[in-house]
């Protein structure tokens, strides 16, 4: 089994937490990226394989898989031992809501914050258009981690028990951590929810992977990470 990742892809460390929770062995190449140039020239095989030309990708034996909720829907079909979905269809359906939430709600929220860490020569009045884009955003984020912490209270998980949806809404948290959006100080349960994935190997590794992926490929954030409490 190969994933294709990249080192400040969202989706691809998305899957890459998924199969190391699942025990599954498996080759990562990282695709060569930068800030300025993305993923360009395109990887072959992402090319091959993927119409949409991005990671992530998993290849396993002669099924090519994209999307990261696609991925993680097969392996769970095809690798059951270790579940990502628990419970009755209902509760599973649960779960697969909280993943489409990360992916396509607060992710919107978070992408008018990206241009934080693009690097380079910063022409100070466009800088503050983008700003004052972002700050509408930051308050869209941070209603929607009040609605999670509020969900987390007296839970240690989203959906009972670990899940997928523990997986993406954390991918989603940290990335906003990195780009210095809504403090999780304002956000307790959710922050003892996130202090809680970190403690797992998985977690923690790709946490430390991306913010050594930042200080290579990244312009520095100001109070990113809760100038670093937010990190492993």
């Amino acid at each position: 089994m190969k994933l294709l990742s990249g080192p400040l892809s969202l989706f691809s460390r998305k899957v890459e937490i998924a199969l190391h929770e699942k025990g599954l062995t498996f080759e990562r190449i990282m695709v060569p990226f930068s800030q300025t140039e993305g993923y360009e020239p395109k990887h072959p095989e992402v090319l091959a394989a993927n119409p949409k030309r991005q990671v992530p990708v998993l290849l396993d034996r002669d099924l090519a898989v994209y999307d990261s909720t696609v991925i993680i829907e097969y392996l769970e079909d095809a690798y059951p031992q270790v579940r990502l979905f628990h419970g009755t269809p209902a509760e599973r359906a649960q779960c697969r809501l909280y993943d489409l939430f990360a992916d396509e709600i607060l992710l919107v929220s978070l992408k008018p914050l990206m241009h934080r860490t693009r690097p380079g020569q910063r022409d100070r009045e466009h800088w503050e258009a983008l700003e004052r884009e972002a700050r509408p955003a930051e308050a869209e984020l941070d209603g929607h981690f009040a609605d999670l912490s509020g969900i987390l209270e007296g839970r240690e998980f989203l959906c009972g028990s670990f899940s997928a949806a523990d997986i993406a809404v954390f991918m989603s948290v940290l990335f906003s951590l990195r780009l210095c959006g809504p403090s999780l100080d304002n956000h307790p349960a959710l922050g003892d929810w996130y202090r809680r994935l970190l403690e797992r190997p998985a977690f923690d590794s790709v946490a430390r992977e991306i913010a050594a992926a930042d200080r290579q490929l990244s312009a520095p954030v100001h109070g990113a990470y809760g100038d670093g409490r937010w990190l492993p």
